[in-house]
């Protein structure tokens, strides 16, 4: 009899060690599923936002030569028409970015900071002279770095 109880025990005690196993292996890839999951969205952001911020440098510094060519005849490679074009391209690029980055955060902070630091670049060909042109150049490049700040934080 006791040899039958020792053997039950004995069960009972591998299947509750299984049970056990089980569960611990189970949390543990739910875990490493969570993290690299966590790290990919993450990753995607750092993407999503990098590439707006590019696309806004590009934005910028394309109707920045569109109002010196216009404005002081400072000479490019491209014409007016050839500057404004490409500045419609990259504003268009520069939309595209946003709607991706739109799509990939919650942040609605970072979301309404995006929508202004675009407005705000897309500012810069309406300046009248030369010191509102200045003026609209830096605000633009502050806003810039303002959303590239507020991006970082919502990495962390």
């Amino acid at each position: 009899m006791e040899a039958v109880a020792a053997s039950v025990i004995a069960v009972l005690g591998t299947l509750l060690g299984a049970g056990v196993t089980h569960v611990f292996q189970r949390r543990a890839m739910h875990r490493t599923e969570r993290f690299t999951r966590d790290e990919k969205l993450r990753q995607e952001r750092l993407d999503a936002y990098s590439g707006y911020a590019g696309a806004l440098v590009d934005y910028r510094r394309s109707l920045m030569e569109r109002w010196l060519e216009r404005h002081e005849a400072v000479p490019f490679d491209d014409d007016e028409p050839a500057l404004r074009a490409r500045s419609y391209a990259l504003r268009t690029r520069a939309e595209e970015a946003l709607f991706r980055l739109q799509m990939i955060t919650d942040d609605e902070e970072l979301i309404r900071c995006s929508r202004d630091v675009l407005r705000c670049v897309g500012e810069i060909h309406k300046a009248r002279d030369r010191a509102e042109w200045d003026i609209r150049r830096t605000s633009a490049k502050t806003a810039i770095h303002d959303f590239v700040a507020a991006a970082r934080r919502s990495l962390s």
